[in-house]
């Protein structure tokens, strides 16, 4: 298998004339990206400093390389990750946090710890839920 990535494709499609889009920006639009499986896994890793995308391909478990390639590039398109590319060989990529990435780990950071406080809570509640909404086996 090659390791490059260099065949992955992106639909990315800007402004005409480089112009700001609002509507290309919804809350729920930034609120999506930053909150998807594999970002807030990513996200969390380069807060640690810059990291290389084999590193990032081993600190963030089942992500194949391919989605880890399209999410490097849209957290790259939306500010969060700057992407810096050194001239050796074989060239050397890293990525790093952005400062609003940095800001937006301190939200990952305290949804993750609530998450962790409420876990026997929600599986408590699901196991409920779905002990009542089961169908009766007698009808």
């Amino acid at each position: 298998m090659s390791q490059r990535n260099s065949a992955v494709t992106v639909e990315v499609k800007a402004a005409p004339s480089g112009e700001h889009d609002p509507v290309a920006c919804t809350v729920l639009q930034v609120l999506d990206r930053v909150s998807g499986k594999w970002a807030i896994g990513i996200l969390l890793e380069c807060a640690h400093g810059p990291r290389r995308f084999t590193e990032l391909e081993r600190a963030v478990k089942g992500i194949s390389r391919r989605m880890l390639t399209l999410t490097l590039r849209n957290l790259e398109r939306d500010g969060l990750l700057t992407r810096t590319v050194y001239p050796t060989v074989p060239p050397k990529v890293e990525y790093t946090a952005t400062p609003m990435a940095l800001e937006l780990y301190e939200s990952l950071v305290s949804l993750a710890s609530w998450a962790e406080r409420h876990r026997s809570e929600i599986a408590d509640a699901r196991s409920a839920y779905d002990h009542s909404s089961a169908p009766d086996p007698t009808l």
